[in-house]
């Protein structure tokens, strides 16, 4: 696809994947910072893969909340993204500013810190590469720019299996499809086990004792890159379905495969931020009919818009959870 085609805002964040190796174009010791304190080895033949999505998730959480704004003004977001991208050649990363203004911290690591819990306490001991965690490049796929993938791909690769990597436990879903499917067919080299983090728990499920702390009815939001893209349908239902307190509930007609998108992926939401948000409101609604008290979900993206989509509809009684916080719960971790 012709570069000048792609719209400023996905030309941002590839500009960043490029530049600074990840999408927000933050710096790549803050991501690792959601790991301090674990005591993960930085290379070993199983990697846990944090991806972009969780390790940046309140900056981005930020930058959304100021496109947003903006959509709603009289400026363009095209514009805006433009002029962040010039002010990013110059030196200068708006954008930046305003995430430091509003960042909510380090509050959107626990999802990584409870996955990490989790596998420990089934007994699997993962590496991490913190800040030599490559970014998998996805995003630069989906936007159409399959040049700049195919020249980052191996690199990514060389990258993982430099620390030894055999087999990956990914937690995003966008970058689990990427490292799974997309990026085997741009390198040369023996093929990597990328296993998504729902589907390792799904097998140890038979030999686990899950009770969620306190009787809670829940729903669960299907990621259309979970359960499109890597066919995960069955193995999130059956890990919440062996929880012992918990009170499974589905909309009837918009689950699994017929799950509605929260309007979140593919950079979809920095183009048409106010679109997304009105599909993250419809969805919203269609999981608050269910009766739950806790929407479920397993994905950064999807988390985000959820949360987005409860707070444009006032509703500060339901929350968001991912799936590894959920099931850290229930182990006790």
């Amino acid at each position: 696809m012709p570069e000048s085609l792609v719209p400023p805002g996905l030309t941002y964040l590839a500009d960043n994947i490029i530049s600074k190796d990840n999408i927000l174009g933050a710096g790549k010791i803050k991501g690792a910072e959601w790991a301090k304190g674990l005591n993960l080895d930085r290379a070993g033949e199983t990697i846990f893969f944090a991806g972009c999505g969780y390790q940046y998730s309140n900056d981005l959480e930020s930058l959304m909340s100021l496109l947003r704004k903006i959509d709603k003004s009289a400026i363009s977001t095209e514009w805006t993204m433009g002029v962040a991208g010039f002010q990013k050649k110059l030196g200068i990363d708006a954008a930046g500013i305003y995430r430091k203004l509003t960042s909510r911290g380090n509050s959107g690591y626990e999802p990584l810190r409870a996955a990490i819990k989790v596998l420990d306490k089934i007994g699997i001991k993962p590496g991490y590469l913190a800040e030599e965690e490559p970014c998998c490049g996805g995003p630069l796929y989906f936007s159409g720019l399959q040049k700049q993938f195919s020249e980052r791909a191996q690199n990514v690769y060389n990258r993982l299996t430099s620390k030894g990597a055999r087999e990956i436990i990914s937690i995003v879903p966008s970058c689990t499809y990427t490292l799974r499917d997309l990026l085997p067919k741009y390198v040369n080299g023996d093929r990597l086990n990328i296993r998504h983090f729902c589907e390792v728990i799904a097998e140890m499920v038979p030999s686990l004792k899950l009770k969620y702390p306190d009787k809670v009815k829940v729903t669960y939001h299907d990621s259309c890159q979970l359960v499109r893209y890597l066919g995960l349908v069955k193995e999130p239902r059956s890990i919440l379905s062996s929880i012992e307190n918990i009170e499974f509930v589905e909309p009837k007609q918009t689950a699994g495969v017929w799950s509605t998108c929260c309007g979140g992926g593919g950079g979809f939401e920095v183009v048409f931020p106010e679109l997304s948000l009105t599909l993250a409101k419809n969805r919203v609604k269609e999981l608050v009919a269910t009766g739950a008290e806790i929407i479920i979900t397993h994905c950064p993206g999807c988390m985000m818009q959820l949360e987005a989509g409860l707070k444009e509809l006032k509703l500060d009684n339901i929350k968001v959870m991912d799936l590894s916080e959920v099931v850290a719960a229930a182990l006790g971790v």
